[in-house]
């Protein structure tokens, strides 16, 4: 095998590995550190639900991944306290809902992933 064919190769799979890991779900801990990074951007979270209310199929829950919590706004309903999710969506800062509904004081202004999908698993 030549080195030009070898060396395209291993580029291709190198390639791929980048792109397979940059659509994986990202840690809360790192987009609350540096959220700028990640605003106005597809990102993919998943942990636990330990907070979640809703009205009329439009709510919002908080997942925790172990390394931080993150609010979720969803316009498609929302899991259930202890299930497990997977979420995909939008990170915006200063969120606000401006008086509205009375909301949780970590979902009133913020740090927030505006929901696009999300699929949900019964809690361990």
């Amino acid at each position: 095998m030549s080195k030009i064919r070898l060396a395209s190769i291993v580029s291709s799979v190198l390639a791929l590995s980048l792109l397979l890991a940059a659509c994986g779900p990202k840690s809360i801990n790192h987009i609350l550190a540096d959220p700028s990074r990640y605003a106005n951007k597809d990102v993919k979270v998943q942990g636990q639900v330990v907070d979640s209310f809703s009205v009329a199929g439009r709510g919002a829950y908080r997942v925790d991944d172990g390394t931080g919590t993150l609010w979720i706004v969803s316009e498609r309903g929302v899991p259930r306290e202890g299930a497990r999710v997977q979420a995909k969506g939008k990170i915006k800062e200063g969120f606000n809902l401006g008086g509205l509904v009375d909301l949780p004081r970590g979902l009133a202004q913020g740090i927030v992933m505006l929901e696009s999908s999300h699929k949900a698993k019964a809690g361990n």
